[in-house]
């Protein structure tokens, strides 16, 4: 698939609403194969819960794969400039006819990267519709001042803490269908959701952070990225190795430091050793 130019409204609407419409990036079949090896490393080590879902492109090839691909790296370009890098991954998997959520949150909140150069890219390796649990967004937040959020570390919450807005207007929220090879980017302040997968079948996305070389980590004194395009003028981040097969013994020595200081930042404010998993 040749690279991705972002549309004129799709850009208009990132910057008014603080996300596009869905975008296809890889064909079906790509993201059909991508699945396919997700569900062989799970049929081998279990479910990807964890570590072994966060910070994942240092773990394996296809996700490594999956974020160098221009089509998918190439509206966030568009947006940010010619320098671009992959500051994390997360795998969600909801289960098929599951009680799992994700409640109404900022990721600017938790995550201590201090710029607001940074954008998500969420690819789907399954329809994500309003029946599995899409995505909600709440058009305009990335505006906003921080919003109030609590911590509830409620057990059906797929977020670390539960940390939740609890002022939402529900009415004023959209929900964002993905489909299969598609992908959906958004600000790194909007507030978003999702409610629960009533599908029978598993509703799988992998998110991408990607940001511009000068942003800062200010929860951390040492964090890691990898560069995607273009040069990494101010070395802010260690850079990350690439894994030249699923479980690289190299790289995956590399992702139990940079992982464990990553949950470090999610939890920074808590009783982190009694999160640990």
């Amino acid at each position: 698939m040749m690279p991705n130019q972002i549309s004129g409204d799709a850009l208009k609407q990132f910057h008014r609403d603080g996300f596009t419409p869905a975008i296809p990036v890889i064909s079906r079949q790509q993201a059909i194969e991508y699945r396919i090896q997700l569900e062989s490393i799970e049929a081998t080590v279990g479910p990807l819960l964890g570590g072994r879902r966060l910070k994942c492109h240092l773990l394996y090839t296809w996700v490594a794969e999956l974020i160098r691909t221009p089509s998918v790296f190439e509206p966030v370009r568009e947006i940010l400039g010619p320098d671009i890098m992959c500051w994390g991954t997360d795998l969600w998997v909801k289960e098929a006819n599951s009680e799992k959520f994700v409640s109404w949150h900022q990721d600017s909140e938790y995550w201590g990267i201090d710029s607001d150069h940074l954008i998500t890219a969420w690819v789907a390796l399954s329809p994500a519709t309003v029946a599995s649990g899409c995505m909600r967004m709440l058009p305009g937040s990335h505006k906003r001042p921080g919003m109030q959020h609590t911590d509830t570390f409620q057990e059906d919450n797929m977020l670390t803490r539960g940390q939740t807005i609890f002022d939402v207007n529900e009415n004023m929220a959209v929900n964002i269908e993905v489909d299969t090879g598609e992908a959906v980017y958004f600000a790194y302040r909007i507030a978003h959701a999702s409610h629960p997968n009533r599908s029978d079948d598993r509703r799988i996305g992998v998110a991408i952070r990607y940001i511009t070389p000068e942003a800062r980590q200010i929860k951390s004194d040492w964090d890691t990225a990898t560069l995607i395009c273009g040069k990494d003028r101010y070395g802010h981040f260690v850079q990350e190795p690439k894994p030249s097969v699923d479980f690289d013994l190299d790289a995956m020595e590399f992702h139990k430091k940079s992982n464990e200081n990553y949950r470090q930042i999610l939890y920074s404010g808590t009783d982190w050793e009694s999160h640990r998993t």
